[in-house]
């Protein structure tokens, strides 16, 4: 069973990612990835912004974004990094698998699939 990545949670920690990762755009999502040299297992914070509609509708982007990541993290291995999944409009909107290719997609040019 794979192990599921830990979760980032306060504000500076999602700042760090912002501010020193390297961002990936896909079109079902943004992604942040900022690597970690010292850390045993991958973090992971989801956000989304009051844009994208109502809090139904941004907690329904944001489980359709965890549920694609435990699929990927499930037949890859993730690098010991920080990741900040962006939800947009398009995340709720997109078909549930070519959301899954664009999460895969942006971890490998991120560079977060070791």
């Amino acid at each position: 069973m794979p192990i599921q990545p830990d979760k980032l949670k306060k504000r500076p920690e999602f700042l760090r990612v912002a501010s020193r990762g390297r961002k990936v755009a896909v079109p079902g999502l943004v992604l942040q990835v900022l690597a970690r040299e010292e850390a045993e297992n991958s973090r992971v914070g989801y956000t989304v912004t009051k844009k994208v509609g109502n809090a139904v509708v941004r907690n329904r982007t944001r489980r359709r974004l965890r549920a694609a990541l435990r699929i990927v993290a499930a037949e890859n291995v993730l690098s010991h990094s920080d990741l900040v999944l962006i939800g947009r409009d398009a995340t709720r909107k997109r078909d549930f698998p070519a959301l899954v290719d664009d999460l895969r997609r942006a971890l490998r040019k991120g560079g977060a699939l070791s």
